[in-house]
């Protein structure tokens, strides 16, 4: 199980945090735990996104829901989901 750093909200979000990644992936009934999940628990290799071309995993949220998290490496164990979505089996 690999593990990382996940970063949430950066001071320039703060100004508006309607635009946070808390807020995208609340938007898609996803909740923060969810994504760590996905994040440490992944079920495919790192993909590109088709719309943004940033990394992308999928995997099981804690409840077992296929999710799609989209994310940016901050550095080698750090990274910031930039959003995340159910995922149709």
């Amino acid at each position: 199980m690999p593990w990382f750093d996940v970063r949430w909200i950066f001071p320039e979000d703060v100004a508006d945090e309607a635009d946070s990644n808390v807020a995208h992936i609340a938007e898609h009934g996803l909740a923060v735990d969810d994504v760590e999940w996905a994040l440490q628990n992944p079920a495919s290799d790192e993909e590109e996104s088709d719309s943004t071309g940033r990394p992308l995993v999928f995997g099981p949220a804690a409840d077992g829901r296929l999710i799609a998290v989209v994310f940016e490496w901050i550095d080698e164990v750090t990274v910031y989901p930039i959003t995340a979505y159910r995922v149709e089996e």
